[in-house]
């Protein structure tokens, strides 16, 4: 792939048959998750949690972090069998720590980075859109040397709700002027699929060291389960995320509020 810049808003070139990308048409920007999309950090973040969790002589089950990764930290304090009762903000305070003396170990994850570099090349703005808290998110931007590729970044800190709600992809977008719906996310678990598809974007999903899409009422989506392990309701879209109360499909303006911002991923 030739390194030559491309008009401002050319289509993203195509990218290495391994990534599989699916880019619609009409892509006018490109926002993506960290955690677990720009950066391979699932293993860094579940051995933070394990190393806090030490000292109180509760261990962390390796299946049950994986089926709850994208809950915030304090939602899996919350829902951790016998962590209820033990200091959760110095636990996240211990956690935080590990992972921002690890920061310099993590590495980038090669098809969201391509298609990062792709973008830029045909002149579209990218955004990060993370429910983790600013004071990791930017180290982990630096630390993957991608600090100049983006036009915004927008943490936990930013917004009011955090993912599955739609808000901090609604708020990356605005932050660049472009419609949600001309907007291409790029995420890898489930609450922040979610988030998206509230916002009315185009995703796609990070699996297996590529890239997939997330069609419009496709068993993709509409079985997409959340972080909390319950699935969104059949027929929900493209653009409708489940209340997870009323097990129905609001508008994405309208969805409820969902579980708490605050995150260490």
């Amino acid at each position: 792939m030739s390194e030559t810049a491309l008009p401002p808003g050319s289509p993203i070139p195509a990218l290495d048959e391994s990534c599989s990308p699916d880019v619609p048409d009409g892509i006018l920007a490109v926002i993506f998750d960290f955690d677990g999309t720009l950066a391979d950090t699932t293993a860094h973040q579940e051995q933070s949690l394990r190393a806090a969790l030490q000292p109180y002589g509760l261990d962390l089950d390796a299946d049950w972090y994986r089926r709850n990764f994208g809950l915030s930290i304090h939602d899996l304090l919350a829902a951790l069998p016998g962590a209820r009762q033990l200091p959760h903000d110095e636990i996240i305070r211990r956690s935080r720590a590990h992972l921002l003396a690890h920061l310099h170990t993590i590495s980038p994850i090669a098809c969201s980075v391509t298609l990062l570099r792709a973008a830029r090349r045909a002149g579209l703005p990218c955004v990060v859109a993370s429910a983790a808290s600013r004071i990791l998110v930017h180290p982990g931007i630096e630390a993957l040397g991608l600090s100049h590729e983006f036009a915004a970044v927008v943490t936990r800190e930013d917004t009011a709700r955090g993912k599955p709600a739609p808000d901090v992809f609604l708020e990356a977008a605005r932050r660049i002027g472009v419609p949600p719906e001309r907007c291409l996310a790029v995420e890898d678990a489930p609450d922040g699929i979610a988030s998206a598809l509230a916002a009315d974007m185009h995703v796609l999903r990070v699996i297996d060291s590529h890239l997939a899409p997330i069609g419009e009422g496709t068993e993709d989506t509409a079985g997409l389960p959340s972080g909390s392990g319950a699935p969104l309701p059949r027929g929900c879209a493209r653009g409708q995320a489940a209340d997870r109360e009323t097990a129905a499909c609001p508008s994405p303006t309208s969805v409820p509020a969902p579980l708490t911002a605050d995150s260490d991923r």
